[in-house]
């Protein structure tokens, strides 16, 4: 449900959100929600990115006033935003993580979009309750492995094989499956062999990609889809082996525009249009290719 934000019923008032987070300076999010809002007719809107680390993030959020509408967060606040909130959705308490925070009713209300967004991204290539019937792999062991347990679980698959580098960093995981109501099986990400999966998703940064697509390379069989969070450089050396199998692909680009649709519907009330959020991100990533 959207909140009640100022500009929507006839006033002109500067409207403001921003996008957090340490490092900053290379986020999509100011491109998107712009595009978004230009799209809407929303000119008295703006969107920022601001550098700030947990640290500062308490001082930050008691300087926005009533002409905020909310704020976007990505590593490191998403976990350390949740005690600082007032009420906080059933989805980002069992995953652990909010990257949402929107102002209403003199409240901090926090939400996840990550996981619907990702929901949404395999939707669009055909991955749906529906369609997907199966194991799922989930590469890597941190915040983003989490909201891909939630996906899944949402995709209806209650078992995961969850192949991580350090197993003394899967504690959030394991605490999140347990509120998900999901099992899951832990290998190391460098395992001789990993099970077949219907499913594999990739939240390994872009540095482990080789690695990654030598583990795709060592499956028995291709599976249905491949999800790679990355989304520069792209393609990743597993999106090129999955597409030269035959596998769809869902790029990171695709998560990052649905989860910031997502935030746009919920600050506006209006559907978001991703049409116009896809082509300025890609404008600005071709930007920085160049």
């Amino acid at each position: 449900m959207a909140a009640a934000i100022p500009g929507l019923t006839g006033e002109r008032r500067s409207v403001r959100a921003a996008v957090l987070g340490s490092p900053i300076g290379h986020s999509l999010s100011p491109v998107l929600h712009a595009a978004a809002y230009a799209a809407l007719g929303l000119t008295w809107w703006r969107y920022e990115a601001i550098e700030c680390d947990a640290a500062g993030l308490p001082a930050l959020l008691d300087r926005c006033g009533p002409d905020w509408a909310g704020l976007s967060l990505t590593m490191p606040l998403k976990r350390a935003v949740l005690p600082l909130l007032d009420r906080l959705e059933p989805l980002a308490m069992e995953v652990g993580a909010a990257n949402t925070v929107l102002f209403a009713a003199e409240q901090r209300l926090g939400y996840n979009t990550d996981v619907p967004g990702m929901v949404r991204a395999l939707a669009d290539r055909g991955v749906g309750r529906e369609a997907h019937a199966g194991p799922a792999l989930i590469l890597g062991g941190g915040a983003t492995a989490r909201a891909a347990l939630a996906a899944v679980r949402d995709l209806g698959e209650r078992s995961v094989t969850v192949a991580a580098r350090d197993r003394g960093r899967t504690a959030d995981l394991f605490a999140a499956a347990d509120r998900l109501g999901v099992t899951v099986t832990l290998l190391p990400l460098d395992a001789a062999s990993l099970p077949t999966a219907r499913l594999v998703v990739s939240t390994v940064p872009a540095q482990a990609s080789d690695l990654v697509a030598e583990i795709f390379a060592g499956l028995a069989l291709p599976p249905e889809a491949v999800f790679d969070v990355v989304y520069h450089p792209w393609p990743t050396p597993l999106a090129e082996a999955a597409a030269a199998a035959g596998v769809p692909v869902v790029s990171g680009l695709d998560l990052l525009v649905q989860q910031a649709a997502l935030q746009v519907e919920l600050r506006t009330g209006r559907p978001a249009p991703l049409a116009e959020m896809r082509r300025a991100a890609q404008a600005e990533l071709s930007r920085r290719a160049g």
